[in-house]
C-alpha cells in the first residue's frame, strides 16, 4: 500500500544519503532516464555502495529503476543492485515479453546470490503497445503495482502533453481499472511542474477519484501534498467506523444487510469501509 513514490537520480550522491527524510512510502533510485549516457557506469557504481554501506534497511520501500531491457545496460544494472537490501525493480517501457524476462532474470540473480526475498516489479506503462497489453501486464509475475508514464507515452502516441491532462484519460482509467481488478497499486505519472502545488493537489484529487492510490513525485516538496491527498479524509473515516459499528451490531441479530442514515448497507459497503479504516490504521489517522 503506497501513496508517494520520489524519484531519486542514481547519480546524487547528496540524495542517496538523505533518501530516508523525505516521507515519501518509496524512494524510487533511477538509473535510467535521470542519468546521461555518459554517467550510467559511475551512477551503478554509486548505487551498489550506497547499497552495500547501508547497515539497516531504511523505513521506505526501496525501488531501483534500471535501465529497459531494450538497452546493453540492463544486465549490468540487475547484477549491482539486486539484492535483500532492495524491496522492488521498476521496469521502464514495460511489455509482457519484457516482464515474462525479467521474471527469469531475476530468479537467476536470487538463486545465484541466496536471498532471502523476492525481489517486486513494477512496470511502467509508457508505450501505446503496453496500454493496450494492461490486463496481460498486470498479471504477470512479481508485480505488485504499475506506473503510468505520461511523458513517453504522449510521445509514442504523438500527442501534446498538456497540465490538464485530457490525453491520457484513457490509460488513466485502464490502468486504474486493471490494478484495481487484480488488487494491486495504481501509481499515476508524476506532475512536472514542481511549482504549483494547487494545480499537483487538483491532479492528486482527480486521479484518487479515478481509483488511483498513488502517485510519483520527482521533487521532494511534492511529497506532502501527495501524501495529504491519497488517504482517506476525516468525514470517510469517521463514516468507516460508523458502519464498522453498525456491522457488528446488525452481526449479533443474524442481519447480513441492513440500514444506516437511511440508506441500505451490504457487503460491497461494509468492505469499502473496511479498505478505508485499514488504509486510515495504516497510516496513523485512527
Amino acid at each position: 500500500m503506497r501513496r508517494s513514490l520520489l524519484f531519486i537520480p542514481g547519480n546524487n550522491p547528496a540524495m542517496l544519503q538523505n533518501c530516508d527524510v523525505f516521507d515519501s512510502d518509496a524512494v524510487i533510485i533511477d538509473l535510467e532516464d535521470a542519468v546521461s549516457v555518459t554517467e550510467k557506469d559511475a551512477a551503478r557504481a554509486l548505487v551498489s555502495e550506497f547499497l552495500n554501506a547501508m547497515a539497516e534497511q531504511p523505513p521506505m520501500e526501496l525501488i531501483i529503476r534500471i535501465n529497459g531491457l531494450d538497452t546493453e545496460y540492463y544486465p549490468a544494472d540487475l547484477e549491482a543492485v539486486v539484492s535483500d537490501k532492495i524491496d522492488t525493480i521498476m521496469l521502464p517501457k514495460a511489455t509482457v515479453e519484457y516482464l515474462e524476462k525479467l521474471d527469469k532474470l531475476l530468479s537467476g540473480i536470487e538463486k545465484k546470490k541466496r536471498m532471502s526475498k523476492k525481489i517486486g516489479v513494477v512496470p511502467i506503462v509508457e508505450l501505446a503497445i503496453s496500454v493496450l497489453q494492461i490486463e496481460e501486464i498486470v498479471k504477470c509475475p512479481r508485480v505488485n503495482g504499475v506506473l503510468l508514464g505520461a511523458e513517453d507515452l504522449s510521445g509514442d502516441v504523438g500527442v501534446m502533453r498538456t497540465k490538464k491532462g485530457n490525453e491520457i484519460l484513457y490509460p488513466r482509467m485502464r490502468l486504474a481499472y486493471a490494478c484495481a481488478a487484480y488488487k494491486i497499486d495504481a501509481i499515476d505519472t508524476p506532475f512536472t511542474d514542481t511549482n504549483d502545488n494547487d494545480a499537483l493537489t487538483e491532479d492528486c484529487l482527480f486521479v484518487n477519484n479515478l481509483g488511483f492510490n498513488a502517485k510519483a513525485a520527482i521533487h521532494p516538496n511534492q511529497v506532502p501534498v501527495i501524501n495529504s491527498v491519497f488517504v482517506p479524509a476525516q468525514k470517510s473515516i469517521e463514516w468507516a467506523l460508523r458502519v464498522e459499528e453498525a456491522a457488528r451490531q446488525a452481526s449479533l441479530k443474524g442481519l447480513g444487510v441492513f440500514s444506516l442514515d437511511g440508506k441500505m448497507v451490504d457487503k460491497p459497503v461494509i468492505q469499502r469501509a473496511e479498505n478505508i479504516i485499514k488504509k486510515a490504521r495504516k497510516y496513523n489517522l485512527i
